[in-house]
């Protein structure tokens, strides 16, 4: 089926609003199960309409999963944008010393991934935007971020929430962010570079670019 240029829209409106804006958490009826292997552990997660990628894990998340480097034995790590909780969640099982922060603007990914974490036997700290800084900053700042980035919510927003973020990790810390070339992975890049933050890419696996970025 065919969409009109305002119905595609619409449809990407839509979109915005469900994952990227602040919404109360998921009642038990809304909730839904994802069978999913986790840094090599079988695990039943639980998942709600008005999260990102809310049926399966994502392919990009997928890759960075696959593909990163493995993080360092210890440190503070942050999942940015955390959604249902992958990401936090392979940290936390990868690394079980590491001191593991997990971010999102929307109340029913915070609350799902806490859920999720508690099913994984995991302790993270999970919360609002102002809330994981004041962590971070507390902590000294961060060793390591992981972000499949939500390139959705357009170029100036996403660019102002690498630049909140980026700027918190440690001399020798790294962000690994994974984006589809398709969705502007080697234009951020540069532009990552031309900030200041030495950005290379480590590869690229069906269409999805993964890089690493270094601090300032």
């Amino acid at each position: 089926m065919a969409y009109t240029h305002e119905e595609t829209k619409n449809n990407t409106l839509e979109v915005m609003e469900q994952y990227f804006t602040d919404q109360p958490a998921a009642l038990a009826a809304e909730r839904t199960s994802i069978e999913v292997t986790l840094a090599g552990k079988k695990l039943s997660l639980e998942s709600a309409q008005g999260v990102f990628s809310a049926r399966q894990l994502d392919k990009a998340t997928a890759v960075l999963l696959a593909e990163a480097p493995p993080p360092p034995e210890a440190g503070t790590f942050l999942d940015l944008g955390c959604g249902w909780g992958p990401l936090a969640i392979s940290l936390g099982i990868f690394r079980p010393k590491a001191n593991v922060l997990a971010v999102d603007v929307n109340e029913r990914a915070r609350d799902l991934t806490r859920t999720n974490a508690q099913r994984a036997g995991l302790c993270l700290k999970v919360g609002s935007p102002e809330e994981i800084l004041a962590a971070a900053r507390a902590a000294g700042g961060l060793d390591l971020i992981w972000s499949n980035p939500p390139v959705r919510i357009g170029k100036k927003p996403l660019q102002e929430l690498l630049l909140t973020w980026l700027p918190l990790l440690k001399p020798g810390g790294e962000a690994i962010l994974v984006m589809g070339k398709n969705l502007g992975a080697d234009s951020m890049q540069k532009w990552l570079c031309a900030q200041g933050f030495p950005t290379r890419r480590l590869a690229s696996k069906a269409g999805v670019r993964r890089l690493a970025v270094s601090p300032a």
